[in-house]
């Protein structure tokens, strides 16, 4: 970036930014003042797993936060704008069995790696408050709040189904297992009991779900997900009886409307009933074993092919015992929803319809939506909707809602059934047979059972010295970490080998941000303080566990008395994913793509060349930016050409901060035009220029005032565009003493975003301090009003001339000044004019 001696100097972002961003460092620019007398502001992105370097998504988000950090400390804000590291999981043990290096040293090195590559970018981050969940400071005080839960009763151990993976010797999460394997092993899946922990958030079910209602700055499609996965249902539960017998199979329905469409039972795999049935019956015991080895989630179980084992036996309808329905083991019931059976209408659920057409199973109509009555139902697709009860007997004509109501209400009277509420969720199994994760600080007596760690003894640190060859838990077969005396009796007792859920490092990372004192986890005044977030911004895919979990531990620490706060952010957005198009080739061997990065391409405008050969490659769609398809862009190398302001402005630009925003390298470069136009105009700032200019006066204040209102309400895109519209404001103008102090406003206004740019600009035109710290420029509501409107002069409704005039002139001076306009006279053409239309601040027509 070398200035010939007939260009004008240029702004340099390659010596500028390191120079202000080392001033910031300096001077502790953002750190956060806990005994500041300003109204707080907590700003606060999802915070990264260190995986080893950002990515342009990282990029988005965290522009976003610290544009709105930024200027709320210009308007006088207290912020806290802090950055941390979601350090353990699975990724790390990974690279421990893959790379032969430790999980913490591997952890650390991507931090300081990422954590220079965010300061490479200028971000106003409080690093005083740095956090990494993998260190005892952390992980230490999360043992003493779980240790507080679990004296609260919100804590318990039980045995439970799991996924267990008999190669990698742990617990799979439902997403890890793929059509029935393990994600990393590839090895069949296995059901296994295992004692697990668990957090009673079930408990705080009707909580979650009525606080969403006052989460209205929480996007709505978030809201509805989490109430859908909380899953709230009221319905019937009713028994089944074998027939000729008192037993029964208990069923939970919230389509008891259907009853009389009803054509089988089925029950889960691991109902009681099916497992002492296989006792004796090999051939269900292997078809138990099949259902073992499939999907294990709901959404998989809804797509997977429907299979069931014909028990033999028959229950009694509860509406007509004369009315028998077969029993199936089936691979679609789930054990842990309901009461782990379900009565099948195939007519109207469509999983019941694809094993009723299987199994040559009878589909009864019981609800129409126009003139259809007819009971036998054809087609393979069940109707789901709305609409009146039909082939039901005395049902015939209700609603479905109505329907639903007499049932229930005829099963309580008649003593078969009874009104139940049910929730999807359940509570949260926090056990991971792992080792890079927080020490579950309990230890196992034979004589006392489980007993805490008392909280002195706290942190419970992982051994550095872990052998990762064998697979399985590193913990669990440690020859002298897990031994230890029982705290109560002294005995020989063994630590608790499990960790917890990474999600639960993420559940309260905002509270250890908001106070860190050594002696315990945060202190609650200082939680009073900051708390709620202010505003918190992350992506979609953290809609529901992330979240919904930061809100249950939240109102779990509320509810034992530690804070007061029970949500613990006030106001969420998700922005949109960086997207890139893909460059491929097909494999000659095996037909399947070979994909290339960017800056492997020669771009043409309609084609792309691999640099390597010179040949075409082609180009794919615009999708997210994905390691495995490498069409990432490493913000590194943009700074590098660019400067970290251009890369920011381009954050900011164009596409709504909600969707998605598509990389071009053309638009980057527009971006750094823009701040080299800028660099240009801030130069002509003139301290000692003279005279005013009503009209740019009013275009400053207006977007003084725009761009606050955008940037508060992260319309980010916006008010660049208002920026770029001043901008060209300010170009035209003559120079003057308003258009200085407009040059001086648009440097004011541009600081959040391009904060390299407006430090260098500032010192240039002999402001004192850093614009960090300056305030937001002041806004003259007079100026915001126009007091000039553009009057549009027609003749026979055509456009002949406009005049700028003051608004509210009266009729006879509009009139006047439109006839005296020398366009409007030749248009006339010396024709008498026979009536004038005015309508008021808009136009004037001339009829002749």
């Amino acid at each position: 970036m070398t200035d010939s001696p007939s260009e004008p100097v240029r702004f340099n972002p390659a010596a500028a930014d390191p120079r202000w961003q080392a001033e910031w460092d300096a001077r502790q620019s953002f750190r956060a003042d806990d005994a500041s007398p300003k109204p707080k502001s907590f700003i606060l992105e999802m915070f990264p797993y260190p995986s080893g370097r950002i990515h342009i998504g990282h990029v988005r988000n965290y522009t976003m936060g610290d544009v709105l950090a930024r200027t709320k400390r210009m308007q006088g804000f207290e912020v806290l704008h802090p950055m941390g590291w979601d350090a353990f999981g699975m990724p790390a043990e990974n690279a421990a069995m893959e790379k032969g290096v430790h999980p913490g040293s591997w952890t650390l090195q991507n931090i300081e790696t990422m954590k220079a590559q965010l300061k490479r970018l200028g971000f106003a981050l409080d690093w005083s408050r740095e956090l990494a969940t993998c260190k005892p400071d952390y992980y230490g005080q999360e043992q003493a709040l779980f240790l507080d839960l679990y004296k609260a009763g919100l804590v318990y151990r039980k045995e439970s189904a799991v996924n267990w993976d008999p190669v990698d010797m742990t617990v799979l999460a439902n997403e890890q297992v793929i059509d029935g394997r393990g994600w990393r092993s590839g090895a069949l899946v296995e059901k296994r009991k295992l004692s697990q922990w668990f957090l009673k958030i079930t408990q705080f079910a009707d909580e979650l779900i009525e606080g969403l209602g006052r989460l209205d700055t929480w996007p709505e499609k978030v809201r509805l997900m989490q109430e859908n996965w909380i899953g709230k249902s009221q319905g019937l539960r009713c028994t089944f009886n074998f027939v000729d017998s008192s037993d029964g199979i208990a069923v939970y329905t919230t389509r008891p409307d259907t009853l009389f469409g009803a054509s089988f039972v089925a029950i889960a795999a691991d109902h009681p009933f099916a497992q002492k049935m296989a006792a004796n019956l090999p051939e269900l015991q292997a078809f138990i074993a099949d259902c073992k080895r499939g999907g294990t989630t709901a959404a998989e179980l809804e797509t997977a092919e429907k299979k069931g084992f014909n028990t033999g036996y028959s229950v009694e309808h509860p509406l007509k015992k004369a009315w028998h329905l077969p029993v199936y083991v089936a691979n679609f019931v789930l054990m842990d929803y309901g009461t782990g059976a379900v009565f099948g209408c195939p007519a109207h659920d469509q999983r019941d319809l694809d094993f009723a057409r299987k199994y040559d199973l009878p589909v009864t109509r019981v609800v129409a939506e126009g003139d259809e009555t007819d009971a036998v139902f054809r087609g393979d697709e069940a109707y789901t909707g709305p609409g009146r009860i039909v082939n039901s007997e005395w049902l015939d004509g209700m609603t479905v809602d109505q329907a639903k109501a007499d049932i229930i209400a005829k099963a309580a009277h008649d003593g078969w059934g009874e009104a139940e509420t049910q929730y999807r969720l359940r509570d949260w199994g926090v056990s991971r047979q792992r080792y890079w994760g927080t020490p579950i600080p309990f230890i196992h007596c034979a004589d006392c059972g489980v007993v805490p760690v008392p909280k002195n003894q706290l942190p419970v640190v992982l051994p550095e010295d872990v052998d990762f060859k064998t697979p399985g838990n590193p913990l669990d077969r440690h020859p002298t970490w897990k031994h230890v005396p029982c705290p109560k009796c002294g005995q020989p007792a063994q630590r608790e080998t499990d960790t917890l859920d990474t999600f639960v490092d993420s559940s309260w990372y905002f509270l250890r941000f908001a106070s860190q004192p050594g002696d315990k986890p945060f202190d609650p005044a200082m939680i009073k303080q900051w708390l709620p977030v202010e505003q918190y911004i992350g992506g979609i895919e953290h809609a529901i566990l992330h979240l919904l979990y930061a809100r249950f531990w939240t109102r779990a620490l509320a509810h034992i008395g530690m804070i007061e706060v029970k949500e613990p952010f006030a106001s969420l957005f998700t922005q949109g994913m960086v997207t890139h198009e893909t460059y491929s080739r097909a494999d000659t061997g095996n037909g399947a793509p070979i994909y290339f990065a960017p800056e492997e391409i020669e771009r043409g405008s309609d084609s792309a060349l691999l640099k390597a050969d010179g040949q075409p490659v082609e180009i794919g769609r615009v999708i997210k930016m994905s390691k495995s398809k490498k069409n990432v862009v490493d913000p590194d190398d943009i700074i590098a050409h660019y400067g970290a302001d251009a890369v920011r402005w381009f954050m900011l630009s164009d596409s709504p901060p909600e969707r998605d925003l598509p990389w071009s390298e053309a638009g980057i470069e527009g971006c750094a035009r823009f701040v080299q136009r800028l660099w240009r105009l801030f130069g002509q700032y003139d301290a000692s220029a003279a005279g005013e200019d009503k009209a740019v006066d009013r275009k400053a204040h207006q977007a003084v005032h725009a761009v606050g209102q955008d940037i508060a309400a992260l319309g980010f895109n916006k008010a660049v565009a208002r920026i770029y519209e001043l901008t060209a404001v300010i170009e035209k103008a003559a120079p003057s003493a308003s258009r200085s102090a407009a040059i001086r406003t648009l440097l004011l206004l541009v600081a959040p975003m391009m904060p390299h740019l407006a430090e260098e600009a500032w010192a240039q035109i002999g402001e004192a301090g850093l614009i960090a710290d300056a305030a937001w420029p002041p806004v003259d509501p007079a100026l915001l009003v126009e007091d000039e409107v553009i009057i549009a002069i027609q003749v026979l409704g055509k456009l002949r001339d406009t005049v700028t005039v003051a608004k509210g002139l009266p009729r006879e001076e509009l009139e006047a000044l439109a006839l005296a306009s020398d366009k409007v006279q030749r248009a006339l053409d010396g024709k008498a004019v026979k009536k004038v239309i005015v309508v008021p601040d808009r136009l004037v027509n001339l009829v002749a």
